[in-house]
């Protein structure tokens, strides 16, 4: 199992690798640069260097960037559709360093422009932005639904990718808390939810899944994200999500409201249970 969590990247790509070995990690998160946007910093090639070796060496799996969330693809200012596209398209490039990884993003907003336009642009932000990809995958996160997100739903994915010409470097990031508020029932149908996700978007498009507990109840759309054990899924479902034979050679990421010796307890107690349950 590969699990791990949200880091800061403020010291450089050698310490966040170097903080994810210290909490028992072997895969993070993280942005690449202010998530409420702002410059990237330029790229160390001696720091990349020491980050792969620390990856190589803890035998780490794919790592989960994640775009700024001021991106909005969908927006209806021209400007600020240049601005999420010119962004993520730096982004993938500084990304291209470490080869193999993905690189998720929220979909976007329609604001009040409608759901067929939002999926029609941010369909047209994919087909510009992918060429631009590299050796890194582009990964659709699955929605809670709240306001004018688009992505609120398996179907919206779907419609989504479909405007994509060129999915090669195009995948999905499964949030739980987001799924859950938009009203998939993963704590008592599962097996359920995968088959549906299976009909309509694939799991061989599934490449990352955020890990996470909700405070709100089923189907709330509200997206706020609960420690594990803390919120209404609770452990023992996001458990079988992590041991699901269809998911488990997944990468999970923790993006719980956690600070470092928090993350380390959660992932620990995942790991912990896989041994003494003989699922490891």
């Amino acid at each position: 199992m590969f699990i791990g969590c949200h880091l800061s990247i403020s010291k450089g790509f050698e310490a966040i690798a170097r903080d994810a070995v210290r909490i028992g990690a072997d895969t993070f998160a993280f942005f690449l640069r202010n998530p409420r946007g702002g410059a990237a910093k330029a790229v160390d090639p001696d720091d990349i260097a020491a980050c792969r070796e620390i990856l190589s060496t803890h035998g780490f799996g794919p790592l989960v960037a994640h775009a700024p969330y001021t991106l909005n693809p969908c927006a209806a200012r021209p400007d600020l559709r240049v601005y999420a596209r010119d962004t993520m398209i730096d982004d993938l490039h500084k990304l291209s360093v470490l080869e193999g990884n993905y690189y998720n993003f929220h979909p976007g907003s329609h604001v009040s422009q409608g759901a067929d336009t939002g999926i029609a642009l941010t369909g047209d932000f994919l087909n510009d932005v992918l060429p631009e990809a590299g050796p890194s995958r582009v990964l659709i996160e699955t929605m809670a639904g709240k306001g004018s997100e688009i992505g609120r739903n398996f179907d919206e994915v779907a419609r989504l990718m479909a405007r994509v010409r060129d999915t090669s470097h195009l995948g999905v990031c499964l949030d739980t808390c987001h799924i859950w508020d938009g009203g998939y029932d993963i704590a008592t149908r599962l097996d359920d939810v995968l088959d549906e996700f299976d009909a309509k978007i694939g799991l061989s498009n599934l490449y990352a899944i955020h890990l996470n507990d909700s405070l709100n109840p089923l189907e709330a759309h509200k997206d706020r994200h609960a420690r594990i054990d803390e919120g209404h899924i609770g452990f023992e479902a996001l458990y079988r999500v992590v041991t699901h034979p269809k998911l488990s050679h997944l990468p999970f990421i923790l993006e719980t409201p956690n600070e470092l010796p928090g993350y380390a307890a959660e992932i620990q107690r995942f790991r912990d249970e896989l041994k003494k349950r003989g699922d490891a």
